[in-house]
């Protein structure tokens, strides 16, 4: 890391370590930064799409149907930022027991565990409120068992990190997050930061706070999934979401080295108006995106469900389909609690409405696929 590319001493400073490396310690939020008429414009679009998406949330006639294959596919794209190779197909098919994924099952174990950290975050906001402490936690369950295991899960860093390609060292990294002392001191001043409320906007504050967390970068691996799930807990917090229906993933995954980019601008140059323009951008784009496949979705369940008026079973199995639309006889008895033959009437009665299609080819624990859901999720 070179001192010279830090041109503002305003966002931090750069010291030189006993070691003889060169560290960033930021500075304590919120930056000195001016309201000019993009960042108001972007602001404006970003707070309009997610109230938008947030009223639609409070309409969802069930939620946990639509909203669990938005966290899944969230998990899959989180997850494949830093390099997981899972697709959602893999991961549903893993949560049923069925071996048809050829995907490595540590990449699959490390998107569910994106899973159950995220629900685990939304249910523990009702008793515990945004924190290093439930970040850590986080970090705990997002690490469980997996790659990177090794790095203390749920454990703050006692060793120094850094941010660079392969076969870097502190001394050639790109970026060097500030040392565990130091680190320390820093995380102190975000989690303050975190707390303040009615000083700045919202996803302004949620912008700042995501930007000093990878600035910190306080965990020896995990650092980027765990930023990202503290943006979706951070609204959901703040009341500025109703359901855990917004995630930036898919965005940094298209934007990815422009957010790497303006990441860095931001440490190196205090250029803090184009960070959080893109941040709102993501925000704007993705809201809208939420709300177009939910509609989509709530369309698509009275659709079908209009082909299986007075049939009580198919409906109920119907639901199960949003939650995972792969499914087999044996599940379709254990999620109905009937009889093999009576989960097989069922499971043919969808077939015949083409609400499910084989698709497996096997003789025995046929596997079958309702397509025009997975399509809706994985547009």
């Amino acid at each position: 890391m070179d001192p010279a590319d830090f041109r503002t001493s305003k966002t931090g400073k750069v010291i030189r370590t006993p070691e003889g490396y060169h560290a960033f310690i930021p500075a304590m939020l919120p930056p000195k930064f001016e309201y000019d008429d993009a960042l108001v414009l972007a602001l404006s679009q970003a707070d309009a799409a997610l109230s938008e998406l947030s009223g639609l949330g409070r309409l969802l006639p069930n939620p946990h149907l639509l909203i669990a294959p938005y966290v899944r596919r969230e998990a899959v794209l989180s997850s494949r930022i830093e390099g997981t190779h899972a697709s959602l197909s893999d991961v549903l098919l893993d949560e049923m027991g069925d071996d048809a994924s050829k995907v490595d099952a540590a990449d699959v174990r490390e998107v569910r565990n994106y899973v159950n950290a995220l629900e685990f975050g939304v249910k523990r906001l009702e008793s515990l409120p945004l924190s290093l402490r439930l970040t850590r936690e986080l970090h705990g369950r997002l690490m469980k068992g997996v790659r990177g295991d090794r790095a203390t899960p749920g454990e703050f860093r006692r060793s120094q990190n850094w941010i660079g390609p392969a076969g870097s060292t502190p001394a050639t990294a790109v970026y060097v997050p500030p040392p565990p002392r130091e680190m320390e001191s820093a995380l102190a001043d975000w989690e303050k930061f975190l707390h303040e409320r009615n000083r700045i906007a919202d996803l302004i504050q949620c912008a700042l706070i995501h930007e000093q967390f990878e600035a910190i970068h306080p965990f020896l691996d995990g650092n980027g999934r765990v930023g990202r799930l503290l943006i979706a807990l951070f609204l959901i917090e703040r009341g500025r979401l109703s359901q855990p229906l917004l995630y930036l993933s898919a965005y940094i995954e298209d934007h990815r080295q422009d957010y790497y980019d303006l990441l860095q601008r931001t440490r190196t140059h205090g250029q803090w108006n184009a960070w959080f323009r893109f941040f709102l951008a993501g925000v704007a784009e993705m809201a809208q995106d939420a709300v177009r496949r939910s509609r989509q979705l709530m369309e698509l369940r009275e659709k079908l469900r209009k082909r299986l008026v007075d049939k009580p079973r198919a409906l109920a199995l119907l639901d199960e389909l949003f939650v995972n639309p792969y499914i087999t006889v044996a599940r379709a008895e254990q999620k109905l609690e009937v009889s093999n033959p009576t989960a097989r009437q069922v499971v043919a009665l969808l077939q015949q409405h083409r609400v499910l299609k084989e698709v497996s080819g096997r003789q025995w624990g046929k596997l079958y696929l309702a397509r025009p859901i997975l399509d809706v999720i994985e547009k």
